[in-house]
C-alpha cells in the first residue's frame, strides 16, 4: 500500500530538508509530494535539490502564495498513492507515526485516521490558551458533525485516496482542517483516532498560527457544516 505524504511548504528552509528525510526514512512505501507555496526564502532551491536526489518524488511550485488549503488540494491532485496524509515541514509532527495511522486503514476498519495530540502520546508543553482554543474548536466541530474527536485541528489526517478525491474541498488557507472534518463526516466515512506525539514550535521558532486563525476557524466550522459545498474559496 503506497502512502502519499503531501507536504505544503511556505518559508521552511530551516527545517525542510530534515523533515523530508525523516519522512523518507519511515519504513513504508511512501511517495513524497511537496508543494511550495511561493516561498520567499531558499525553500524552492532545497526542494528542487531533494527532487534531483530522488528523495522527493514530486515538487509543485505555486505561482503565488495561496495558502495551506490550496497547497493541499494541489498535492491531492498530484498524488498517486492508495492513502494520503498531510505532513507539515516544521517538525512538529513525527512521520514515524504514519505506521500507527495506517494500521486501522490497512485492517479495513477505517477510511480515515486522525492523529490526536490530546490523547496519551508524549508532547512538548507549550501554550495554555492554544490548547484551550484547540479543544474549543474541536468541541464546536463535534457538535455540528456529531463526531467525538479529541483533536479536529490536527495536521495528521490519513485518508483513503479515492475518498479524499471525492470530497468537494474549497478552502485555500487554514480552513482546510475544519473543512476536511466536515466533508468526511458528511460522507459517512469510518473515522478512527489514534494518539500521536507532538513537539509544537514556539512563535520564536516560527509557529504561524495565531488568534486570528482561531477566530477564522470558528467561521470555517460554521460555514462548512451549515452550508452546502460551493465554488467559493476561503
Amino acid at each position: 500500500m503506497v502512502v502519499s505524504a503531501i507536504m505544503p511548504v511556505y518559508n521552511e528552509e530551516a527545517t525542510l530538508e530534515n523533515a523530508v528525510r525523516r519522512v523518507r526514512a519511515v519504513q513504508l512505501n511512501i511517495e513524497i509530494v511537496a508543494v511550495n507555496d511561493a516561498s520567499q526564502d531558499g525553500t524552492a532551491e532545497i526542494l528542487d535539490a531533494l527532487h534531483r536526489e530522488g528523495v522527493v518524488d514530486r515538487v509543485i511550485h505555486q505561482p503565488h502564495n495561496q495558502g495551506k488549503g490550496a497547497a493541499v488540494r494541489a498535492g491531492i491532485a498530484a498524488a498517486t498513492g492508495h492513502v494520503i496524509v498531510i505532513q507539515d515541514a516544521d517538525l512538529e509532527y513525527d512521520p514515524r507515526e504514519f505506521i500507527t495511522l495506517l494500521e486501522p486503514i490497512r485492517q479495513d476498519k477505517a477510511d480515515v485516521v486522525f492523529g490526536s495530540r490530546f490523547q496519551s502520546g508524549p508532547r512538548r508543553v507549550l501554550y495554555f490558551w492554544h490548547s484551550v482554543g484547540n479543544r474549543f474548536l474541536t468541541l464546536l466541530s463535534n457538535m455540528l458533525t456529531d463526531l467525538n474527536l479529541t483533536d479536529m485541528e490536527t495536521c495528521y489526517k490519513m485518508v483513503r485516496a479515492d475518498l479524499l478525491r471525492s470530497l468537494p474541498l474549497t478552502s485555500d488557507r487554514f480552513g482546510i482542517e475544519p473543512e476536511l472534518t466536515a466533508r468526511l463526516a458528511a460522507a459517512g466515512a469510518r473515522i478512527w483516532e489514534v494518539p500521536i506525539s507532538y513537539s509544537g514550535r514556539t512563535y520564536a521558532e516560527g509557529k504561524k498560527i495565531n488568534w486570528r486563525d482561531g477566530v477564522a476557524a470558528i467561521w470555517h466550522i460554521l460555514r462548512f457544516n451549515l452550508f452546502p459545498p460551493d465554488a467559493r474559496r476561503s
